[in-house]
């Protein structure tokens, strides 16, 4: 498992995915690759509607989303990627700019379909979450933006629910979800605590404690993806701003 992206008591920003991809750049490291690999496969679905918006059909897209990929994992592209350079979301959006005008074309005429899958792309799954996204006027970076800043948002929400089934309270997760993001379909305080079989303010409590640890669990999930604790909370801001006010 990979250490979170903390503060040690010296002050050091303990090591994360993508420092351990930026800093290790070319060379010949195990720890960068897992690294690396494990973000592809968690931030795939980005790049593959970033591809779809820029008009290649479904099948095109998923095989231009895996031969880059592969391509990432040699570190061809990786050797580029420097701590200064801050956020894996950034490099990533140029390095696939930079592959589909530079190989993709002639890969591409070389072989048709059949490349090698590196991360496991559900294109189902992809197009359904695509549908409504295709039919608004978004340029490829905005939806490309988009697409990770939601990605992110349900990994986080994920890895809470995970945290609560995993201790016993999957009810109480279920019935609090709703108050994440203040939803209007939330259900009342004093209705859940009839539900559950809670005080009021045992359930505001229950709540607080939710978004604390949804907040906790967000600067963790961004930190895997800058390379320096400063940058969290600009990235924080970008990708919220994405949404609008």
């Amino acid at each position: 498992m990979m250490p979170s992206p903390e503060t040690s008591a010296a002050g050091r920003f303990v090591t994360t995915r993508w420092s351990v991809v930026a800093r290790a750049g070319g060379d010949d490291s195990r720890a960068s690759d897992v690294a690396l690999a494990e973000l592809c496969g968690a931030y795939w679905y980005p790049l593959y509607a970033y591809a779809r918006r820029r008009g290649h059909a479904p099948e095109e897209a998923q095989d231009l989303t895996q031969a880059f990929f592969a391509r990432l994992l040699e570190k061809n592209y990786v050797a580029d990627a420097r701590q200064e350079k801050g956020k894996f979301r950034a490099f990533l959006l140029v390095a696939m700019k930079r592959f589909m005008a530079d190989e993709w074309g002639r890969q591409h005429a070389q072989k048709r379909g059949g490349f090698r899958a590196i991360v496991s792309i559900d294109q189902g799954s992809a197009e359904s979450r695509l549908a409504a996204e295709m039919s608004h006027d978004q340029s490829p970076d905005l939806l490309f933006d988009r697409q990770w800043a939601l990605t992110l948002l349900e990994r986080v929400r994920s890895r809470l629910r995970d945290e609560y089934v995993a201790s016993g309270r999957a009810a109480l997760f279920e019935h609090l979800e709703g108050w994440l993001a203040r939803e209007e379909e939330a259900s009342p305080h004093a209705e859940i605590a009839a539900r559950l079989g809670l005080t009021v303010p045992a359930v505001k409590m229950a709540v607080r404690r939710l978004r604390g640890r949804y907040r906790e669990l967000l600067r963790e999930e961004i930190g895997q993806t800058v390379a320096a604790p400063e940058d969290i909370d600009g990235e924080i801001r970008h990708l919220f701003s994405i949404f609008g006010p």
